[in-house]
């Protein structure tokens, strides 16, 4: 395989992961009264969580540590996944937004960043 389509698509990976734990951990930390009533925890937890998700993401897009930071990312989402299933019982699929399919695509996209350490084109590099 060609290393530059390699080290391009694990860097669109990267961003990808980037901008949705991201998005979601400013989300959490913008309004952290409003997020822990949506998700059902509380307010001390639902920082946390953003928190981990914002330097996660950063950690990702960045390459800094990027194999800490996704393996951390699948924590959360593994949080999430058992959140859905027993006290939620949501199914894999879900409706359009609720289903635990889209945390465990979240999971595997993070196992290959850890697999991989994210390619070459990092800042650790």
């Amino acid at each position: 395989m060609n290393k530059a389509f390699e080290n391009a698509s694990l860097l669109a990976l990267r961003l990808m992961i980037a901008l949705i734990f991201g998005t979601s951990g400013w989300h959490h930390l913008a309004d952290p009264v409003g997020r822990a009533a949506s998700i059902g925890e509380s307010v001390p937890l639902t920082v946390f969580i953003g928190a981990a998700e914002l330097a996660g993401a950063l950690g990702v897009a960045f390459g800094v540590l990027a194999r800490p930071a996704a393996l951390g990312l699948c924590l959360i989402m593994l949080g999430a996944i058992r959140k859905k299933l027993f006290v939620w019982h949501t199914g894999f699929w879900g409706d359009a937004s609720a289903g635990w399919h889209y945390d465990l695509t979240m999971i595997v996209m993070n196992l290959v960043v850890a697999a991989t350490g994210g390619g070459r084109w990092t800042l650790r590099r």
